[in-house]
């Protein structure tokens, strides 16, 4: 009997313990701390409270610390500390920095494996660690998700490497004021012969040529607000290929339905855009001694200047009583589909970064449509999801950039393209000081400076 007690007791201890033994660790205990340092330009912490408010509900154990830069610090910060080793796992680059950095970039995983908290039992409730792993984006939802720009300039070797939450359009702001004062009732819609009748109408100089007021920013380099992309929108409207599919920049390439005629798209397209900075020509109403066309717009003394969405508080900052408005950038008239430039950043993750897992599953529930229209909602930017486009299509102020978005591009500057948009502005330059019309010739000598940049 005394034997058979000892037994049952020993059976009884075996349960107990085995028991002990099978009870799921605590969320302390599953999972370490993880911290991602996350830096970008512009925007403050403000605009992803309630992004990682709503993330770190779902992983308490990862803390995202967030960093403002300025922009003229950024690259060099970024630069500098990931020499030390110190750099942050997530950064936004620009769209045309992506082949620039690259070979600090990690690609986005096939998949991401996550720790979630979950709450069991009736009675005595408590938190314990469920592991999930999730199918990444991939090449196919990207596509169907995000507007073609972003496929175009985020997918290298069929590996994506970053996403964006929102994809700005290149427009037309103008002043209502200046455009009541000469009498004009209709929006220009195209670059033609009535644009620069209209442009001349807005222009005014003094009895010594002086411009007092400016139709319009064009022609010019540096002072002209994003100078490089609309001279690049206007070479792509009329057809150019800024850079071949291998890699060549030929602004002179003619399409195949032009090919019988003598047509040059980029030389065109160059002609047309310096014409409004030649003093000989009829619609001149640029130069190199006015101010930057934002504060000259802002000033009341230019009608019409082209520029993202994120010029709006810009102006409003500078000129709050200032009566203008904004329209879609002119095509090219009879063209059957519009051609837009895009500009916008990606979020991506660093090669050096210890929690590539956890920064690519961040980025990707960031930029979900649920959690992207929070920080749209924040910064009043437009999208770069193809579902939110008929949302803001409505926007008073935000529409006419969402509404490019679909027909938005870009072009790859190379591995340095603020280099690449220097030598477009002396590129500019050139044709303006030239005597000789040599303007294909400095063209072509200017696209092979560029071409520099992208071997």
């Amino acid at each position: 009997m005394k034997k058979k007690l000892i037994s049952l007791f020993l059976v009884f201890v075996f349960f107990l313990t085995a028991g002990a033994g099978c009870k799921k660790p605590t969320m302390q205990e599953a999972v370490k701390p993880v911290v991602l340092n996350f830096w970008r330009v512009y925007e403050g912490q403000d605009a992803f409270a309630e992004i990682i408010a709503k993330y770190n509900a779902q992983h308490p154990y990862v803390t995202i610390n967030y960093r403002k830069l300025r922009y003229d610090e950024y690259e060099e910060a970024l630069l500098n500390a990931f020499a030390e080793d110190r750099g942050p796992d997530i950064f936004s680059i620009h769209n045309t920095w992506i082949r620039k950095y690259e070979s600090k970039l990690e690609p986005m995983p096939a998949q991401t494996t996550m720790v979630f908290p979950i709450t069991q039992g009736s009675l005595k409730k408590e938190v314990v660690p469920e592991f999930r792993t999730m199918k990444s984006l991939g090449l196919k939802e990207l596509k169907q998700n995000f507007v073609d720009a972003v496929y175009s300039d985020v997918v290298l070797n069929d590996k994506i490497y970053g996403l964006p939450l929102s994809v700005d359009t290149l427009a037309m702001y103008y002043n209502q004021d200046l455009f009541d004062q000469a009498g004009i009732t209709e929006i220009p819609r195209y670059w033609n012969r009535d644009f620069q009748q209209m442009v001349k109408k807005l222009t005014k100089q003094d009895l010594k040529g002086n411009i007092l007021q400016s139709g319009v920013a064009l022609g010019g380099g540096k002072n002209i607000e994003r100078y490089s992309d609309i001279l690049a929108i206007l070479m792509m409207q009329n057809g150019a290929s800024m850079m071949s599919d291998a890699g060549q920049v030929l602004f002179q390439t003619v399409p195949a339905v032009f090919q019988s005629q003598n047509y040059n798209p980029g030389l065109m397209a160059l002609r047309f855009y310096t014409d409004f900075a030649n003093p000989i020509k009829e619609v001149y109403c640029w130069n190199s001694g006015l101010e930057n066309s934002v504060d000259l717009f802002a000033s009341g003394k230019l009608a019409i200047m082209f520029g993202y969405s994120y010029h709006l508080p810009t102006i409003k900052t500078k000129a709050p009583k200032l009566n203008f408005l904004v329209e879609p950038i002119p095509q090219i008239e009879g063209a059957t589909v519009p051609t837009n430039m895009a500009n916008y950043w990606v979020e991506a993750v660093s090669k050096k970064s210890l929690y590539k897992n956890e920064a690519w599953n961040f980025i990707q529930f960031m930029t979900s449509s649920e959690n992207a229209t929070s920080y749209l909602e924040k910064t009043n930017k437009p999208t770069a999801l193809r579902s939110l486009i008929n949302t803001q299509k409505e926007d008073p102020e935000i529409g006419v950039f969402a509404d490019q978005v679909l027909t938005a591009k870009s072009w790859y500057r190379g591995k340095n393209p603020i280099l690449a948009e220097n030598f477009l502005a002396d590129m500019i330059q050139a044709v303006l000081a030239d005597t000789e019309n040599k303007t294909i010739e400095l063209m072509n000598f200017y696209a092979n400076r560029i071409q520099q940049t992208v071997n």
